[in-house]
This record gives C-alpha cells, structure tokens and sequence, in this order.
C-alpha cells in the first residue's frame, strides 16, 4: 500500500536510502535531520510502499515552478524498491502517487534522472530527453 510518509518510517526508508546511495555514503543522524525537513517541506514529497511488516520501498519528489514551462514541474529526485520486492509493481505504484500530486499540484511535465533504471521508466511511459550533468561539492 502506497502512503504518504511519517516520522515512524525513519528507520526503514534510511535501510533503503543505504542501497539507493552510490556517490555518497548516507549517515543516519543527517538522514534523520533531512528527513525531518522534508515532512514539513510543503514542496517534498516522500511516499513509501508498506507491506505490512515494512517498507518496501519510498520515493522522494519535488514540486517547484519554472520559466520554460510556463509554471510548476516535478523532480522525481529518489526512488529505491528493496530488491526483492522489485518487478511486482512497487515502483510503479510509488511513481503513479507521485504523479499524482504533480497532476494535483497543475505540473507540466515530470523529470527524473536515472542510470540504473532506464528501462523501467520507458516501460511506465516516460521519454529519454536531456543529458544529465554533476558536480561533486
């Protein structure tokens, strides 16, 4: 079951957050304080998958308005399915919530990232677009 997160699932989405984490290694204390911010940021969206005995997998999105499109877009920033809940629809339940609140929220387009999951996304409709760039601070 999709839901929007609380507080109580700190623990269980930081256990994700270590496997979704390839550039960076993730500290619990600063896990814990940012994702304090992010429930109460009006503009963060973080959902979890609850199989009722944990959960299985969360996504984190953003909500911010541009110039280009003429208003607001979505950032899907973080999406991580424990691996054996993979390919039995988690990720698209957890996307499809989130899409939902773009639509909710009048977003012209949904934008993500990702270099391990591009054939999910082109399965669930989305289109390959721009080239992403970083750099390490």
């Amino acid at each position: 079951m999709v839901r929007k997160s609380t507080i109580q699932d700190a623990d269980n989405v930081f256990e994700l957050v270590k496997d979704f984490a390839t550039s960076f290694k993730p500290k619990k204390e600063l896990f814990i304080q940012s994702f304090r911010n992010l429930l109460s940021d009006k503009k963060a969206f973080i959902f979890v998958v609850d199989n009722g005995d944990k959960i299985v997998g969360y996504s984190l999105g953003f909500i911010h308005t541009t110039f280009f499109a003429n208003g607001n877009v979505a950032w899907l920033e973080e999406i991580m399915v424990d691996e054996k809940f993979r390919r039995v629809g988690v990720g698209t339940e957890l996307v499809k919530a989130f899409e939902q609140k773009a639509i909710d929220n009048d977003c012209k387009l949904i934008a993500l990232a990702t270099r391990r999951a591009a054939d999910f996304y082109s399965a669930i409709g989305y289109e390959e677009s721009a080239t992403y760039f970083r750099k390490l601070l």
